[in-house]
């Protein structure tokens, strides 16, 4: 009975209807049709039925592999059918849609109220004034270095993409975007590719663990191909990637699928094999030999700014990098705080959701511990994990950082729908993929429209809200702007919730209120990373 009505009945049927049509086909020729796709079937089932590997097919040939096609497509129909407007896996359908209705130059306003519970915790809003500023432009600046070759970039920027995560046309999008709207864009770690410099966009050269574009065949930095491309006038800043937010700790990835004989001519590695970053550099393993390196790369640039990437994991590693900058007096030009939420293209799901301090968190302790040693007016800050609203870059300048860098906002200007299929190589966009039959679909000079519109949109928004405000830059937002439900019944200013440290309280002995740098400040050493006994 199990066989006819039961978990072997697709496999029963498809036989017996193949000899029956194949009985029939002897007198009508025509049935030989269905007999032999039956057949095939049957010979599915019976293999199903043989095999080992997957009980499920075993123990329900045919008919378990519907169950193996719903999981395959459980993403899609969530997306599309069940997802609700706010959830965030990890942008929300409505984050997606602002984005996409500001890239296309459409109205992005909300209809009837907002969804949004404001009586939960965690929710936040932006304080108002009772007498707005008059509206300024958006065109908000910051200065980063000093000298000739200080560079001005804009108050959003594009955070790291790898020639290679993304792909041709992505990249020359962007960095065409940048350059309609007057931002900069940051290569990533995988160095700078012809797409980078196609759309004639200002850059931020990012050199990781790996110094692609800058390495010799076994791996180290080369200093002259270094001097070669950082002479390049595209080329504005130099970012030193010590971690990213989505898997700190852990080398950059990309798998083979990706790894192009073009990628791995610009990058100095072999083709179609896994490309993993080492975890850490070579060239330096102290903060007094990084602050070294970063003064050689400024000064093989011409003078270009130089600064860190990096995600906070241990406290007293960044302090002991300030603490070094204090006594040897070579002091980074930025700092850029990559929250743990940030994305990739391939990371270890455990890294993703359980390393790295998230972006709040950090960027509040790295503003601290530079006003703490008497370094905030000469060192930037800049923030980057899941940015991706107006509100969300007032948000990030109020907690202390100078300008915000998106990437996945970007890539959904140029028409990702954040599939999460981005490291197999079948990106159904063709944003994130090297398959040429998956990226020819992209139009640069439309993608690359779009992408200037969401800059300038999101822009605009921040102008109206420092406004409202009663403020005309970011630079004049503080935490106490920033107000958030920490219970039903009540409420906090960002500047009563995050501890505060008094303007060189480290180096003069004043008020330190953040208690990691009470406690490791005298703990640490420019010679050594690690934590000294109290």
């Amino acid at each position: 009975m199990d066989m006819i009505w039961g978990r072997y009945s697709a496999l029963f049927y498809c036989g017996l209807g193949a000899l029956l049509c194949a009985a029939t086909a002897l007198s009508s020729p025509v049935m030989w049709i269905p007999a032999g796709m039956l057949a095939v079937l049957a010979a599915i089932g019976l293999h199903d039925y043989l095999q080992g590997q997957h009980p499920v097919l075993a123990n329900y040939p045919l008919l378990g592999h519907f169950r193996y096609w719903f999981e395959s497509v459980r993403p899609e129909i969530r997306q599309y059918f069940f997802e609700d407007d706010r959830d965030e896996l990890p942008y929300s359908r409505n984050q997606r849609a602002m984005v996409y209705q500001r890239a296309k130059q459409q109205i992005a306003v909300r209809p009837f109220g907002s969804v949004s519970d404001m009586y939960r915790e965690d929710h936040e809003w932006l304080n108002h004034s009772i007498r707005p500023a008059p509206l300024g432009s958006p065109d908000f600046r910051v200065s980063v270095g000093a000298g000739p070759r200080a560079c001005s970039v804009s108050v959003l920027n594009a955070s790291g993409t790898s020639f290679g995560a993304l792909s041709p046309p992505a990249i020359q999008s962007i960095n065409t975007g940048a350059r309609l709207g007057g931002f900069v864009h940051n290569t990533g770690e995988g160095g700078i590719s012809p797409y980078h410099l196609a759309g004639g966009g200002d850059l931020i050269w990012q050199v990781a663990s790996a110094y692609f574009g800058c390495r010799t065949p076994d791996g180290r930095f080369d200093p002259e191909q270094f001097r070669s491309k950082a002479a390049a006038e595209q080329v504005r800043m130099i970012e030193i990637k010590l971690s990213q937010g989505a898997k700190p700790g852990h080398g950059g990835m990309l798998l083979a699928a990706k790894v192009t004989p073009e990628i791995a001519a610009i990058r100095g590695i072999e083709p179609w094999k896994d490309c993993v970053s080492p975890a850490s550099h070579s060239e330096f393993s102290t903060p007094a030999e990084l602050l070294a390196f970063a003064g050689r790369l400024r000064e093989l640039s011409g003078g270009k700014p130089v600064g860190i990437k990096l995600c906070i994991g241990h406290p007293w590693e960044f302090i002991a990098i300030v603490r070094a900058m204090v006594e040897t007096g070579q002091v980074l030009d930025f700092v850029t705080v990559d929250g743990s939420e940030g994305g990739t293209g391939a990371a270890p799901a455990e890294f993703t959701d359980n390393v790295g301090s998230p972006l709040l968190d950090a960027l509040v302790f790295v503003d601290n511990c530079l006003v703490g040693a008497g370094l905030r007016e000469r060192v930037r800050v800049a923030a980057s994990g899941k940015v991706v609203s107006a509100f969300d870059v007032v948000r990030q300048c109020a907690m202390g950082a100078d300008w915000v860098n998106m990437a996945r906002p970007f890539m959904f200007a140029v028409g990702c729908i954040q599939a999460r299929d981005c490291s197999s190589g079948r990106c159904p966009t063709g944003v994130a993929t090297m398959d040429p039959r998956r990226y020819r679909a992209l139009d640069v000079p439309l993608k690359a429209q779009r992408v200037a519109n969401f800059h300038a949109n999101t822009l605009h928004a921040v102008a109206e809200m420092l406004a409202a405000t009663g403020l005309t830059h970011p630079e004049q937002l503080g935490r106490r702007h920033i107000v958030r439900r920490v219970s039903a019944s009540e409420i906090r200013l960002a500047d009563q919730i995050y501890p505060r440290v008094a303007p060189r309280a480290l180096v003069d002995g004043g008020e330190v209120g953040d208690p990691r740098l009470q406690v490791y400040w005298n703990r640490v050493r420019p010679d050594s990373f690690a934590v000294q006994d109290a």
